[in-house]
C-alpha cells in the first residue's frame, strides 16, 4: 500500500513522515506505543487548518522501515530529532504525544528544551514511569503477546481475522485465534478496538500494517524500552518554563488523575483538562480537545 507521505533518513532508517498545512509554530504528533501516523486521522486535518502539522511513524511501524539497530529511548529521541530537523528546521515546535508518545515528547523536551515551544500530553501513562510489580508483569505479557502476534501475522491469521472482525463477523476469527491462547486473542481484540474507532475508510490501511510481522516486532521493541529504561524515562523532566497541557481520559482512576494534575502543575503555565466523553483514545473520541489545546498554546506563546 502506497505511503501517503514522504521519507526522512534517520541514521540509516527511513521514517515515513506525513506533513499537512503550513504556518508557525509547527506541531508534531507522536503516537502511542503501537500506533502510527494513522491514529492522528481525526486530529491532523484540523490542525493543518491552523499551522504546519507533522505526523510520523516510528521505526518498524506502519510505513516506516524496520529498525536497523536495537530500539532504545535515546534512539527514539534521535529519530524524532531527525524528523524535526527535516520538516521544521530551526523552529521551536509544539509537541503532542499520546500515551507512550507523551513520554517521548517529554524526553525530547528535556534533552532539547531550546527546540520545544510547548507540550500537549494526551492521557500520559504515569504508572509506566515507575511501574509496580503488577504493571511490570503486564508489560512483560504484552511484549510476549507481540511475539505471538508476529507469528500470527507471518502465517496470515491476523489479516484474515482483522478482515472478518472489522466486517462485523467476530465469532469465527475469535474462535480460531483462541486456539493460539489468550494472549493472541487479547492482542487481536486490542487491535480491533483501535481500528473500529478510525474512519471506516482507514480500516484497510491499518489491516495492511498489522498483517506485517515487523509491526509486532517493533511493538515488542518499544514495550521493551518501557521495561528496561523506566528510570531513564522518569529522569527525563522538561524545564518548568515549557508550558504543558495534560488531557486525561475520564476512565482514569483518582490516583492517575492526581498524577496528571501534578504533572501539569509542575509548569507555571500548566493546565489540566479531563476529556469527559473519552476513554484512553481521546484522539478518536474528542479530537477537538487536542486541537483546542494546541490553538490556545500557540496563541498564548505568539
Amino acid at each position: 500500500m502506497r505511503a501517503p507521505g514522504e521519507y526522512v533518513d534517520a541514521g540509516g532508517n527511513r521514517l515515513h513522515v506525513l506533513t499537512r498545512g503550513e504556518g508557525l509554530p509547527p506541531v508534531l504528533l507522536e503516537a502511542g506505543v503501537a500506533a502510527s501516523s494513522v491514529s492522528w486521522a481525526r486530529v491532523q486535518p484540523s490542525l493543518a487548518r491552523l499551522t504546519l502539522a507533522i505526523a510520523y511513524d516510528r521505526a518498524g511501524l506502519a510505513w516506516s522501515d524496520a529498525p536497523v539497530s536495537p530500539i532504545t529511548f535515546d534512539r527514539i529521541l534521535r529519530d524524532l530529532d531527525a524528523v524535526l530537523v527535516a520538516r521544521a528546521p530551526g523552529e521551536r515546535t509544539i509537541l503532542v504525544g499520546h500515551s507512550f508518545g507523551s513520554l517521548i515528547v517529554r524526553g525530547y523536551a528535556a534533552v532539547h528544551p531550546d527546540r520545544v515551544l510547548g507540550l500537549v500530553l494526551v492521557d500520559p501513562p504515569m504508572e509506566w514511569i515507575s511501574p509496580t510489580a503488577e504493571h511490570a508483569r503486564k508489560m512483560r505479557r504484552a511484549r510476549q503477546a507481540s511475539g505471538i502476534g508476529a507469528f500470527l501475522a507471518r502465517i496470515g491469521v491476523v489479516r484474515a481475522a482483522l478482515s472478518l472482525l472489522t466486517g462485523g463477523r467476530p465469532g469465527v476469527p475469535r474462535a480460531f485465534v483462541k486456539v493460539f491462547g489468550t494472549a493472541a486473542s487479547s492482542t487481536l481484540e486490542r487491535l480491533v478496538g483501535e481500528v473500529r474507532k478510525l474512519p471506516p475508510e482507514l480500516y484497510p490501511v491499518v489491516q495492511e500494517h498489522w498483517s506485517q510481522a515487523k509491526c509486532f516486532r517493533a511493538m515488542a521493541g518499544y514495550l521493551g524500552v518501557l521495561e528496561r529504561e523506566s528510570a531513564t524515562i522518569a529522569a527525563a523532566v522538561p524545564p518548568a518554563e515549557i508550558p504543558v497541557v495534560v488531557i486525561s481520559g475520564n476512565h482514569q482512576p483518582g490516583a492517575e488523575l492526581a498524577a496528571h494534575q501534578q504533572l501539569a502543575a509542575a509548569s507555571p503555565r500548566g493546565r489540566h483538562v479531563v476529556a469527559t466523553q473519552s476513554g484512553h483514545w481521546i484522539l478518536f473520541d474528542e479530537p477537538e480537545l487536542i486541537v483546542e489545546a494546541v490553538r490556545t498554546l500557540a496563541r498564548e506563546l505568539a
